[in-house]
């Protein structure tokens, strides 16, 4: 099996982890997103959509992280402990639910803060305006909100008393804006105790290996500024930034 990633990406970092954590076998496959090797010919023919991650397994080809996670459970749930994605219908469900929330949610608003920190002065050529960034962060904050009351609540994990998907899903996007000195944590103890919580479930040395390049991600600033591809991305994010 290849698993074609590049871990800056939140939603690769969560593949790689699952698949390390599980001890599932996997060829790594670099896609730098930084150099444009998405637009690559050769990336081309893995996948029409041109993003990561990507899963080839013989000749199936499966995209979108959330199901690429979900397939690496069931085809090896002979091995994959329960709690990742449990067998009861609602624990799953509660595992889905959150899954389904976090897309448009804490995917969405962490992402943004990152690119607007990362990428908006290269791309720009201007700081970020401070109203745009106080707004992205207060959309931040207000996921985060969420996520603690509404699916954490008192319990251990979002699921109940173990590690499930839903966590590991959270946690990546979580530290996103972490990379680009964003202190989510403060003012939230228990959102930082669940945290380390996750931490600690996945294994604190695998979680810093998946985290090395996002936790540097001023050297990503760098690399974009002197990136002879940055002319052909820099359409998709004006667009996004406008």
């Amino acid at each position: 099996m290849e698993l074609y990633l590049d871990l800056h990406s939140q939603p690769c970092r969560s593949v790689f982890l699952f698949a390390r954590a599980a001890r599932i076998p996997f060829d790594f496959k670099l896609v730098e997103l930084s150099k444009g090797q998405q637009y690559s010919e050769e990336f081309g023919k893995i996948s029409t959509a041109r993003k990561v991650p990507v899963m080839k397994d013989g000749s199936f080809v499966l995209t979108e992280s959330t199901a690429i996670l979900e397939y690496l459970v069931q085809k090896h749930a002979s091995s994959v402990a329960d709690h990742w994605l449990p067998a009861d219908l609602q624990q799953r469900a509660r595992v889905n639910e959150y899954l389904s929330w976090q897309h448009m949610n804490l995917r969405a608003h962490g992402s943004k803060v990152f690119l607007l920190k990362a990428l908006f002065p290269i791309v720009m050529g201007a700081e970020v305006p401070k109203e745009k960034m106080a707004a992205a962060l207060e959309d931040l904050s207000q996921s985060l909100r969420t996520l603690e009351e509404t699916f954490l609540q008192s319990k251990a994990f979002i699921v109940g008393e173990e590690v499930s998907l839903a966590d590991l899903v959270a946690i990546v996007e979580i530290m996103q804006p972490v990379g680009v000195g964003v202190d989510v944590f403060d003012g939230r103890p228990a959102l930082h105790a669940w945290s380390e919580r996750v931490k600690k479930a996945i294994g604190e040395e695998l979680f810093a290996e998946g985290h090395e390049l996002i936790m540097k991600a001023s050297g990503l600033t760098q690399e974009m500024q002197n990136n002879k591809h940055m002319e052909m991305l820099k359409p998709k994010y004006e667009k996004f930034f406008s």
